[in-house]
């Protein structure tokens, strides 16, 4: 009898709790509002954090350096530069120091590694990353940090696992419902609305909260959405303000389910892991996508890997060679409410499932740049590298010219035997040799 009271009851409280999820959360997702609940959330949540890092601060200038962005000091002097003050004739043992210190500097700290581990943080954010030992500072704090333990393992998470759970079912049943619509202008508007419906319900079981900038400007039909790409939540938080046509490689599991289900009502573009080898393949696909005006803009992050909030890196040149329009997005998260890099050398995706979950929240700024087109006097590397240009600087990233392949990846040998020749170059310019 008593369990069949308890059971009775966790059946109560259970349906008390969907009700609520329903009712508060997923219903105002679906019609677009809000209730001001996620406001007095983040107000909270910025009051707590402004006060603690008050403190934190306060405990490292009584007894701690304040911890500083990177490990040495460069000098950023030109290779050019250096060369030219090279003795003209006679060659002396010192011309090698400026290569030896560049070395060393590549050494303990290089700008490309360090791409691909999570951003250091002025001050602690009251989660488990900090840029610092933090062991034990006050009271204070500490008790602050088991109630923000509590309130993220066993609020938050049970109820972003709910809202995921809603948002992925919604998603799988009511694409494979609208799939089976004859193609036309009703199938497109409700593939639409089912793909808006769900991303938003999917970013609010992130605590999303995302500024969208210069809308005027948002990619439309039979064009390239190009962004850079810091977490494989990036789709989800462009899907929140407008729909896309996704290209990717075929998975299997869950997402191979997702994938089935969404390509019947939206022509996404998924490739097999033999196909996507095959470069001529992909870009004949990909034009004929882009060749039809009334299908949905692509999307693709040309890095082709994560990186870490703070770069952009090299962008493959494949994506700006099938012609259209390319629409540059900037994606920037604010690492003060959670870290969105994924790091996948060190975390499968369920590991960085839970960690974004148990977060704080997800808040990024969102910038759509102007339209850009290929000139007739550049090639495909040229136009990838000027929207890379303009994606940085809206963003407030740094611009790098590196591969993001070499975060499992050795520099190509053809790589540096092109800074050999550069090198030798410059000497014979400067009558070093010869």
């Amino acid at each position: 009898m008593e369990d069949v009271w308890v059971a009775a009851a966790a059946a109560r409280v259970g349906a008390a709790w969907l009700a609520a999820v329903l009712g508060l959360i997923v219903l105002p997702s679906v019609l677009g509002i809000s209730l001001g609940i996620s406001e007095a959330y983040m107000w909270v949540l910025v009051k707590t954090l402004e006060r603690m890092t008050v403190n934190s601060q306060n405990y490292f200038l009584m007894w701690l350096p304040f911890p500083s962005q990177g490990i040495i000091e460069r000098d950023e002097t030109p290779m050019e530069k250096e060369i030219a003050r090279l003795h003209p004739a006679d060659f002396e043992f010192s011309d090698i120091l400026y290569f030896c210190r560049k070395g060393f500097e590549a050494i303990v700290e290089d700008e490309v590694t360090q791409r691909f581990s999570s951003e250091e943080l002025l001050s602690w954010n009251l989660l488990t990353r900090t840029n610092v030992n933090f062991h034990y500072i006050s009271l204070r704090l500490t008790i602050v940090w088991v109630i923000g333990v509590v309130v993220r393992y066993c609020f938050l998470l049970p109820l972003r696992i709910t809202l995921a759970a809603i948002g992925i079912t919604s998603m799988i049943v009511g694409t494979t419902l609208v799939g089976q619509l004859p193609n036309g202008s009703v199938k497109n508007y409700l593939s639409e609305v089912v793909h808006l419906t769900c991303s938003r319900i999917l970013v609010r079981a992130l605590s999303g909260t995302i500024h969208y900038h210069n809308k005027e400007n948002r990619p439309k039909k039979g064009g390239i959405c190009v962004a850079n790409h810091t977490s494989p939540i990036d789709a989800i938080i462009l899907t929140n303000d407008g729909c896309y046509a996704m290209v990717g490689q075929v998975h299997g599991g869950l997402m191979g389910v997702i994938q089935r289900a969404t390509v019947k009502a939206c022509p996404h573009v998924w490739f097999e892991r033999s196909e996507i080898k095959d470069r001529h393949l992909v870009t004949k696909r990909l034009r004929e996508h882009v060749a039809d005006k009334s299908k949905l803009p692509i999307l693709i992050f040309p890095e082709g890997t994560c990186i870490n909030n703070t770069s952009v890196m090299m962008f493959k040149k494949g994506s700006f060679e099938i012609g259209g329009t390319i629409y540059p997005v900037a994606i920037k998260y604010d690492p003060q409410f959670g870290d969105a890099f994924w790091n996948s050398s060190k975390y499968n995706i369920v590991s960085y499932l839970l960690r974004i979950m148990t977060s704080w929240a997800i808040v990024c700024n969102v910038w759509y740049l102007p339209p850009m087109v290929r000139e007739e006097d550049e090639d495909a590397v040229q136009f990838a590298n000027r929207v890379k240009s303009a994606i940085a600087r809206q963003g407030g990233l740094t611009e790098l010219p590196w591969d993001g392949g070499l975060k499992r990846a050795k520099v190509k040998d053809t790589f540096r035997e092109e800074q050999q020749k550069n090198y030798s170059m410059m000497l014979v310019r400067n009558g070093s040799i010869g």
